[in-house]
């Protein structure tokens, strides 16, 4: 199969192009640069740098030409803040843009397509009491944007989109999502303070094999939750101060309202910058204290995704926020910034 990919040299997007590639098939990407120093790609993956959002669609026919798949490994994140009202932001880059490639896609003939989405689309669904939606621009962006990609399936079109957790594994000269977990436990004298709560979690390795799982095996339009690995925070944390070289340091489970209290000044100092956060972090308390748990059996078996060794790749991970934090190496944004 002939594939076009959208961010085919961040980290998602080459493990993924990899494991494609190995199972035969051809990729070609559109990529915005810089290409982060020592950043493996694979040798033959087309890549051409640039803003798909600044061509033109008869562009990105072009581009489309003679492919049979579609993969969208771009788009931002909840960690993104910006003027209010910040949907606008989440809307404008993983919605109205993939929008418009669908639509020139299944113009073009091609059959099959992948999304990368966030599995807080899943907990939005599964738990409706918490009304995720209500509280959280990126979180109802997240729906939205499933609701637009399922639209677009038939028959003729199958559309996957992958409700991705938190990822584990490193590109050489990006900065790790864990930067910020790493600086915090840093800046806790005696402990660690974290809620109680956890996590479901997949090494990098395993998006390329689901992403490529999906492209091969969906049909009609499927949104599939992806968690192969649960773990407390408690039980994940551990792992993290092994690698962090501080193992057998204490952690402190604190109760979800002081978590809470926490998060109100991070959102009184987002208001003083005049930004709105994704997340509305006094809210995102109930999600956060929670059991963010998902089986292997509802999206990762039926992809084929197959084991991986977690806790080496939470090791790569924390052990380049380390080097960065140290000056040891230097790194550019998940955006290129």
């Amino acid at each position: 199969m002939k594939i076009l990919m959208i961010g085919g040299t961040g980290l998602l997007g080459s493990e993924a192009a990899a494991e494609l590639i190995k199972r035969g098939h051809t990729v070609r990407t559109i990529a915005l640069p810089p290409l982060p120093a020592g950043a493996v790609l694979p040798p033959e993956m087309e890549v051409e740098f640039g803003n798909y959002m600044e061509l033109s669609d008869e562009q990105i026919r072009q581009h489309f030409e003679g492919c049979e798949g579609f993969v969208f490994a771009a788009g931002v994140d909840e960690r993104v803040e910006g003027p209010a009202p910040v949907y606008d932001l989440f809307k404008k880059y993983n919605i109205t843009a993939l929008e418009r490639l669908l639509r020139i896609a299944k113009e073009c003939g091609v059959k099959h397509t992948v999304v990368c989405g966030s599995y807080f689309a899943y907990f939005a669904k599964t738990r409706p009491e918490q009304e995720l939606t209500k509280w959280h621009p990126y979180i109802r962006s997240r729906i939205d944007q499933e609701k637009m990609a399922m639209s677009y399936a038939d028959d003729s079109f199958n559309v996957a989109v992958l409700e991705l957790p938190y990822i584990f594994g490193t590109q050489p000269g990006r900065k790790p999502v864990w930067l910020f977990l790493v600086e915090m436990i840093r800046g806790m004298k005696s402990m660690t303070m974290f809620p109680k709560g956890g996590t479901t979690m997949v090494t990098v390795k395993q998006v390329g094999q689901s992403v490529a799982g999906a492209l091969e095996r969906t049909e009609g339009g499927k949104c599939w939750p992806i968690g192969y690995y649960n773990m407390t925070w408690k039980e994940f944390l551990a792992i993290v101060h092994k690698h962090m070289g501080v193992p057998g340091r204490k952690i402190l489970t604190i109760p979800k309202w002081m978590y809470a209290m926490g998060s109100k000044g991070l959102m009184k100092k987002q208001k003083e910058e005049g930004v709105e956060g994704g997340l509305h972090m006094v809210k995102f308390a109930d999600l956060q204290c929670s059991n963010q748990f998902i089986d292997k059996k509802e999206g990762c078996e039926p992809l084929g995704v197959q084991p991986d060794d977690i806790d080496a790749a939470i090791g790569d991970s924390i052990k380049l926020c380390l080097d960065i934090l140290d000056g040891k190496t230097e790194a550019i944004g998940m955006k290129g910034e």
